[in-house]
């Protein structure tokens, strides 16, 4: 027996040890290698840390990041397309621009905004100085064409939001423009009408957020371009701020 702890149990001042798991008191005549020699044969269980989807996903790089998409399957939507459709452009762009899902063109050459209303979306860029690839990156809120181009429903936008999100937190743009009232209520969190939200900057984890119609729309109901024009000059006002 060590000579401090001699002095400690003459004093009566030696602390009862227990074993994990085990009620009963450590004898007196017990020596400290025996309490450790006990302590060491009992397991100890660590407590599992489960990190979310959602926190596994926020860690990807741009190469993880597309293959993970590439590769997934957390929704229906999979089964139903040809491919994913994760998004292109500047991957340090100061605008972003953020659509519903991809259409039966750009599930078949996996970009998005390829179709009349990609062509569109083309002139709106070209009306702001700008060209898809440079200062610009667009995506869409899920990357699985919908069945019959139809919106995603809110279990197939929960899956597929985090990815949409780590793109936003890789490129850090200075602006998002949201097309559509599917992408915009997805940014947002909440449901609201276009109308309400249009005219306003909107906020994206400290990031300025515009809100506007889908080009798709804009090709059936041309005289909203002139809406479209306003709120497009509205993200200007942003960047230059």
């Amino acid at each position: 027996m060590k000579r401090d702890e001699a002095i400690l149990r003459e004093l009566n001042l030696c602390p009862l040890w227990k074993t994990r798991g085990r009620p009963e008191a450590v004898p007196q005549s017990a020596t400290m290698q025996d309490v450790e020699a006990a302590v060491e044969a009992e397991p100890v269980a660590m407590p599992s840390v489960e990190r979310s989807r959602e926190q596994n996903i926020g860690d990807l790089d741009w190469p993880e990041l597309k293959a993970v998409v590439r590769d997934c399957t957390a929704c229906k939507l999979r089964a139903g397309c040809t491919q994913t459709v994760f998004g292109v452009g500047d991957e340090q762009a100061d605008w972003l621009f953020v659509g519903e899902g991809p259409g039966a063109d750009e599930d078949a050459r996996g970009e998005p905004f390829v179709g009349q209303a990609g062509k569109l979306l083309d002139n709106m860029l070209l009306a702001l100085k700008l060209k898809r690839g440079k200062r610009v990156y667009i995506a869409n809120v899920v990357k699985c064409r919908p069945p019959g181009n139809r919106a995603p429903e809110p279990d197939e936008i929960a899956a597929c939001l985090p990815y949409l999100q780590r793109q936003i937190a890789l490129i850090k743009p200075k602006v998002i423009v949201a097309l559509g009232k599917t992408a915009a209520n997805a940014l947002l969190g909440r449901e609201a009408t276009l109308a309400s939200l249009r005219g306003k900057v909107h906020d994206f984890e400290g990031i300025p957020l515009v809100i506007t119609y889908h080009p798709a729309y804009l090709l059936r109901t041309p005289l909203d371009k002139a809406k479209t024009w306003q709120d497009l000059s509205l993200a200007v006002q942003v960047i230059n701020r």
